[in-house]
Parts: C-alpha cells; structure tokens; sequence
C-alpha cells in the first residue's frame, strides 16, 4: 500500500509538472511572438506590392498604381490594379518566387491569377519549400490585356514553424525549471523520436505525390501522373469545391486539348484507389464542381 501510494503520488507530482511547464510554455511563446506577426504581415504586404509593382512595369506600364493589398483570408491576399495589364507567366512566378523568398514564413503559398470581371482563374501556380514540389504549367503562353487580380494563398504552417523556433528559445529556461519541479520523479519518455517526412495525411491515407503513390492500411497504391496531379489539387483543399473547369485547366491546358469525359473518368479512378478508406470520398456537386470530402 505504502508503495503505491508513493507511485500515485509521484504520477500526480509529474502530471501537475508537466501542466505548470506546458502553462510556462504557453506564456513564454505568447510574450516572444508579440509584435512579431504584425511586423511580418507588414512586411509581406509591401513584397506582394512590389510584386503588382514589377508586374505592371513588365506590362510596360509606369504611371498606372497598383491598389492596395487586400488580406482575404486569413493566410490569403489579394494583389489588386488600377488599369489593365498583359502579363507573360514566366516573369511573374520568377518574380513572385524571387520577391517571397526574403519572406521568412512563404515556404509554400499557390497564386491564382483571376479575370475581374466573372473571378475565373487565367492562370495559376503552387511553389513550394521543395523546389522539385513546384506545380508550373503554361510558363511560355503571354495573356491578352485584361482586368486582373492575383490571389496568393500562403500554407498556415510557415507561420507555425516560425512561432515553434520562438518557443524553442524559452527550452533551457523550460528545462531547468522542469528540473526542479520533477527532481523526485524519475522521468519517462513517452514520444519516440520521430523522421520528418513529407508525405501528405489525408484521413488515414498517406500521400506521396513525388513517388506517385498512396499508403492505405500499410498496402502501397500506385498512380498515374495525371491521378496525382488531379489529387494533389484536392488534397490543398480538402472539403472545399473545386471547380470542373479549373480541374481541366490546370491538368490539361498545357497538353493544349481539353476532353470533357476525361476528368470523370480520373475521377472514377481515384475514387476506387481511395476506396480502402471509408472516410475519403470525391462527391460531385451539381453545376459546380468536385469536392474532396474527408471525415473526421
């Protein structure tokens, strides 16, 4: 009894050690991330400035402004314009990606460039950290001069990243304190180390986009480059509709022909490599599109 009453007594000890550290790290990472966000918000919207900027003196355009910045979303912006433009693809996602690359948080971010008028998207890219992971096509097709607006949409986690090094300082005062506080409690580990990887989670479907593969109940499902192409869209934006034309756009305009059954028929095809996961599905929506629909 006396034994267990001291096992009890130290679990508890490690529980509420572990509640006061988790408390300091909250407050630590609170007080080392003031200022920090907006200073860098501010900054990454005077770069998607200087990207209008360039763009309209590329268009041969130097007295025209360019409106401003408007944030959208909550990690997406739109790049707004006095007058219409021309703009040849290849200099805008080598502007874009040499301009965002002095933003510390723009690690993977997709750019949708729109027509004014219906919201259509002309053209479009995804960069990545991961240069390899870049998703470009039409880079050498010049657009007509048109009412434009370019939406860039950043990945939530740049902005993790950043707030997890800050907490990362506060660790030797973190562990000093957990000394004290567990010196009577032998420690445990309880997360193995784990391996960075790279492959998207999508419900308790691994995907790998590189490899071309899916990884469902440990069995290994090989795709075609269009299947992955075609999923990897769903996967940046699960449970939200996508429309049919923007599918056949970015998968097929550069192959220079669009068959409209061909996207059904894709589509048919990811639905039977998904199917091992009752929680996955791609359902239709009327008139609109296609929807990733995943479960919790």
């Amino acid at each position: 009894m006396f034994d267990s009453r001291n096992l009890l007594s130290g679990k508890r000890k490690y529980l509420c050690g572990l509640i006061l550290l988790s408390f300091i790290s909250v407050i630590c990472a609170a007080f080392s991330m003031i200022g920090s966000d907006d200073f860098n918000i501010a900054r990454r919207e005077v770069l998607l400035r200087k990207v209008g900027d360039e763009l309209l003196l590329q268009s041969g355009d130097i007295t025209s402004r360019v409106l401003p910045v408007k944030k959208i979303a909550e990690n997406e912006y739109q790049i707004r314009f006095e007058n219409e433009l021309t703009f040849q693809p290849d200099s805008l996602v080598n502007t874009t990606r040499r301009l965002l690359a002095k933003d510390p948080l723009a690690y993977d971010y997709v750019v949708n460039v729109l027509n004014c008028g219906n919201a259509s998207v002309a053209y479009g890219f995804a960069i990545s950290g991961s240069k390899k992971d870049d998703i470009v096509a039409c880079k050498g097709r010049k657009q007509p001069r048109a009412c434009y607006m370019i939406n860039i949409k950043f990945k939530p986690a740049g902005i993790n990243t950043a707030k997890n090094g800050y907490l990362l300082g506060s660790l030797p005062f973190l562990a000093f304190v957990g000394f004290v506080l567990l010196r009577s409690v032998k420690p445990r580990s309880v997360l193995p180390k784990g391996q960075f990887t790279t492959l998207l989670t999508i419900g308790s479907v691994l995907f790998d986009a590189q490899k071309r593969q899916l990884i469902i109940n440990k069995k290994t499902i090989d795709l075609t480059g269009t299947e992955t192409r075609l999923l990897l869209i769903f996967a940046m934006s699960p449970n939200q509709t996508i429309e049919r034309s923007r599918l056949q756009k970015e998968i097929w305009e550069d192959e220079g022909v669009i068959v409209g059954r061909s996207l059904d028929m894709f589509i048919s095809k990811l639905r039977k490599k998904l199917e091992p996961d009752p929680n996955i599905n791609i359902v239709v929506i009327r008139g609109k599109g296609y929807k990733l629909e995943v479960s919790a």
